[in-house]
């Protein structure tokens, strides 16, 4: 598992006009502190393998002491002070599975020119764990809390309102976008354009060539609905089968005027005010095409991708209520991604 804004605050490390109004506020600093020393010890402990815990020094400065309270707030100062200097993505490998689980919160550039969803370390590190010994492993697994495919039209409205941000249309615009950007939480992989395509990247790098996974899928929540997206290179793509897969579980009621605004994102006519959109914010759109083939579906729901060798294949169960007042889970789909 990975921490989202919530963990922290709402909107937490949205844009650095954000950061800069909490660091003015009496509370924020306690509030971090909690958070992250909270985070590491009902969390990141357990994410961690049990060689790369014995080699944690932090986690043996804390066992050296019979309150490591000290040494946790000491270390959430540093993440603070320098997020960089901290890492809190992670890999685990299991049998021939590789899971890369990112930080997009604490890891990211807020400067309005540089904007990045992962600093240039953790990006480096994010392809050096991709890449390294090839052929090793049939399926990587991509987890980011935040869905790096999204319906066209909110894409594209998440890119166009980073550009207005970073001072395409003016200052005017610019008060505008922040603004919207906060309303909106307009935060997703696409209002960081520069990284979006990265991470595009490294998934054509690592899935391309005869040591190429069967499948490499990227796994996400935050949406509060689930859905199923594949992405289609301009061109030679991966060989590797590659997935959005997209699922809150347990999920806030979604509005029926948001439900039909997800369900508009995907369609041809959100794909066309979309451009538009990004036209405005002298953006060049994206190259890489993507189509929902599943969902979107709305309850509270869970996904099961279940690997075996090169084969996967995926499973939708959502929460109904049975007539004796209990409840039960019902497939929703089923399909087989690789035989």
């Amino acid at each position: 598992m990975i921490f989202d804004d919530h963990d922290i605050v709402d909107d937490w490390n949205t844009s650095a006009a954000w950061l800069a109004e909490m660091r003015a506020t009496p509370w924020w600093r306690e509030r971090l502190m909690g958070g992250l020393m909270s985070y590491w010890v009902y969390q990141h402990l357990g994410n961690l393998s049990p060689a790369e815990l014995a080699d944690d020094p932090l986690y043996a400065a804390v066992r050296a002491t019979p309150d490591g309270t000290d040494v946790l707030r000491a270390y959430s100062a540093q993440a603070d002070a320098d997020p960089a200097s901290v890492r809190w993505s992670y890999r685990r490998d299991f049998g021939r599975v590789r899971v890369l689980m990112l930080d997009t919160r604490a890891a990211r550039v807020l400067d309005e020119q540089n904007r990045s969803m992962l600093d240039p370390g953790e990006a480096r590190w994010l392809r050096e764990q991709a890449c390294a010994d090839p052929g090793s492993y049939d399926h990587l697994l991509i987890g980011t809390s935040l869905p790096w495919l999204l319906p066209h039209l909110v894409h594209d409205a998440e890119t166009w309102n980073a550009a207005l941000c970073r001072g395409n249309r003016g200052a005017r615009w610019t008060r505008f976008g922040e603004r919207l950007r906060r309303r909106a939480d307009l935060e997703h992989w696409a209002a960081f354009p520069e990284s979006f395509e990265a991470l595009a990247a490294v998934i054509a790098e690592v899935g391309a060539g005869a040591d190429a996974p069967a499948t490499v899928c990227v796994l996400s929540g935050d949406v509060h609905h689930a859905y199923v997206a594949e992405p289609t290179w301009p061109g030679p793509g991966p060989d590797a089968r590659v997935l959005q897969l997209t699922c809150s579980p347990v999920h806030n009621s979604v509005p029926l005027s948001i439900r039909l605004g997800f369900r508009f994102g995907w369609s041809g006519l959100g794909r066309i005010l979309g451009r538009r959109l990004v036209r405005h914010g002298r953006w060049e759109h994206t190259a890489l095409g993507w189509r929902k083939t599943g969902g979107p579906w709305f309850g509270n729901q869970l996904m099961m991708l279940t690997l075996r060798g090169r084969s996967a294949s995926l499973r939708l169960e959502q929460a109904r209520a049975d007539r004796n007042g209990g409840a039960r889970l019902d497939a929703v789909t089923e399909s087989v991604l690789t035989e």
